[in-house]
């Protein structure tokens, strides 16, 4: 069989994905937005960690089972859309800097996390999310044929994860440039907010989604 033409099919449908908005967006906009770069980028990197995460699953059939026993898919499901509200709730606690200048210096008074809690924070994130495991369940049973050698399939879940992180990098460093930073932080409390909109939004659908299947 070849290998190339299924490869660049998963490529295409897998960056169609990332790319949209979602929780690890959310997540990672909020961190670069808020405390920076390091903290951005150690997000970035749990979200694509995460993915071997969801590979595995799908790989040694556990996907399956949570597809074929509702009552675990529930769970999983509440479990993620609490840990998204409790973030979105802290999000939109956040206010406007008392002292724009400290701010812009680099000397905010949030505490900053440590890099291990940032990656814990993207790691966890989508790690939880039982959306993003059917969603690759989905892409080995369908679009990955049943002949496709498990080498294939291992090398196939290295690049997503591998290309997940790399999206959110670049977002990141984009997103933590200088003057974009400069800006982001002096009306980051908004963008906070409208990220913990966003959350809230998202937590919801979740629940909603799972419970009315």
């Amino acid at each position: 069989m070849s290998f190339w033409p299924e490869f660049m099919l998963i490529a295409l449908v897998h960056l169609m994905a990332v790319a949209s908005p979602g929780p690890d967006f959310a997540i990672v906009l909020r961190y670069a937005v808020r405390f920076g770069r390091q903290q951005a980028l150690a997000a970035s990197i749990g979200i694509g960690v995460a993915i071997l995460l969801h590979v595995t699953w799908s790989l040694v059939g556990i996907a399956v089972l949570i597809q074929t026993t509702p009552w675990l898919f529930k769970v999983l499901s509440l479990a993620a859309a609490i840990y998204l509200a409790y973030i979105g709730l802290m999000a939109l606690r956040s206010k406007a800097p008392q002292h724009p200048e400290h701010v812009i210096a680099g000397s905010a008074a949030d505490a900053v996390p440590s890099a291990r809690k940032a990656f814990m924070a993207g790691f966890i994130t989508n790690g939880i999310n039982p959306k993003a495991t059917l969603f690759f369940l989905s892409l080995f049973a369908v679009i990955i044929s049943p002949i496709t050698p498990l080498s294939y399939k291992i090398i196939y879940g290295v690049y997503m994860a591998v290309a997940t992180a790399a999206w959110f990098c670049a977002l990141s460093m984009l997103l933590t440039h200088k003057k974009v930073r400069a800006f982001l932080l002096l009306k980051g409390y908004w963008f906070d907010r409208i990220m913990g909109l966003l959350l809230l939004a998202l937590a919801m659908h979740l629940v909603v989604s799972s419970f009315s299947n």
